[in-house]
């Protein structure tokens, strides 16, 4: 089974955060890989967390794309806030943020970021592989 797409649309506020975590949920049990569920919405999470938190006001939506392609789930999340790309970094013990794209970085096999016009796409690689059927 490959060559599956989901696109989905969601508004730029708090409550799409456990949105998008059912839906990645939902999709991936009608998709069969179970195995990559917990990977797979927690990196949503943290991707719409940040657009949630930083991406205000330039947008009422933002999406989300799921894509089974040659064994590697994609997870995509776009909006169209383009003033300052996402960057890895390392954050101080004591501060309160920070740590999203670490998780994304040590969950995922691959992740990055891609300007878009207005915008951009941030992108995780997840390989199918790893997940057991259902």
């Amino acid at each position: 089974m490959s060559g599956r797409t989901n696109t989905t649309r969601f508004r730029i506020r708090r409550d799409s955060i456990a949105a998008v975590r059912r839906h990645v949920r939902s999709t991936l049990t009608d998709w069969k890989l179970g195995g990559l569920i917990d990977d797979a919405v927690l990196i949503s999470s943290e991707l719409t967390t940040n657009v949630v938190n930083h991406a205000k006001g330039t947008g009422d939506y933002f999406e989300l794309a799921l894509r089974r392609r040659n064994g590697v789930l994609v997870l995509e999340v776009a909006d169209s806030y383009d003033w300052c790309m996402p960057e890895l970094r390392k954050p101080a013990p004591d501060d309160p943020s920070g740590r999203g794209l670490l998780i994304v970085d040590a969950l995922s096999q691959h992740w990055g970021v891609r300007p878009r016009h207005p915008g951009k796409t941030v992108w995780a690689h997840l390989p199918v592989t790893r997940a057991p059927q259902l």
